[in-house]
């Protein structure tokens, strides 16, 4: 199973951009899919959560700026980051637990994408 994210780069502050991580391999189903962030010398975050069912969740230091999405039926996660400040830039990684069968699943992550905010 991998996971890659792509869709990053170079914004100037107030702009938008989107993210968006697809996730092949041999999958029964893929349950809760996420995007996380880590900016140089912090703690990697949890940005936003998104259910099978479809259930959002949001750090504060997003909400009303980021919203997340998933397509089932492609294995894909977005992450959509409007008004975007100097203090989003960070290596960006999305996440999904993976069920490889009916009753046994793992965690994945991919390899991030940058987002810089430029002032």
């Amino acid at each position: 199973v991998q996971l890659q994210a792509s869709g990053g780069g170079l914004v100037q502050a107030g702009g938008s951009l989107r993210l968006s991580c697809v996730i092949s391999g041999k999958i029964f189903s893929i349950d809760t899919m996420a995007w996380y962030r880590q900016a140089p010398g912090k703690q990697r975050e949890l940005v936003a959560t998104i259910t099978n069912g479809g259930r959002t969740n949001y750090a504060d230091s997003v909400k009303g700026r980021g919203t997340i999405s998933r397509d089932n039926a492609k294995n894909m996660v977005y992450l959509q980051m409007n008004s975007l400040k100097p203090e989003d830039t960070a290596v960006y990684y999305c996440y999904a637990n993976v069920l490889l069968s009916a009753d046994y699943g793992m965690n994945y992550w991919g390899k991030g994408t940058q987002v810089t905010v430029s002032s």
